[in-house]
C-alpha cells in the first residue's frame, strides 16, 4: 500500500530531477510510487531500458534531501543501477537550482 505523503514527496522530487536532467536515456524507478525517464543519450522506447536505477522511497528521499550520498547508498546495496549512464550522483542532492 502506498503512503499518500510519501507518494507526494517522491513525485515532487522526481519532477525536480526531470527538470534538472531532461531526456529519456535513464529510467529511475521508485516502486511502488513512480518511475521517470531522464538524461541525455539514446531514447528508450520499448522493453527494458539500457540504463535503469531502482531504489526504495526512503533511499530516494534521503538522496534527494542530501541526507546521504550516492556513494554511501551504493556501497550499502540500497540502489540497483545498471547501464553506463545509471549514476545520478551529478544531480544529487536535489535543490531548486539547476
Amino acid at each position: 500500500m502506498r503512503d499518500p505523503e510519501v507518494l507526494g514527496e517522491v513525485k515532487a522530487t522526481l519532477a525536480l530531477l526531470e527538470s534538472k536532467a531532461p531526456g529519456r536515456a535513464i529510467e529511475v524507478r521508485i516502486p511502488p510510487y513512480a518511475a521517470v525517464q531522464i538524461g541525455d543519450g539514446p531514447t528508450h522506447t520499448r522493453g527494458t531500458p539500457a540504463n535503469v536505477v531502482e531504489m526504495k522511497a526512503e533511499t530516494w528521499l534521503s538522496l534527494a534531501a542530501g541526507k546521504s550520498t550516492w556513494e554511501q547508498e551504493m556501497s550499502q546495496g540500497k540502489i540497483s543501477a545498471s547501464g553506463v549512464r545509471a549514476d545520478l550522483s551529478e544531480y544529487l542532492p536535489l535543490t531548486d537550482k539547476k
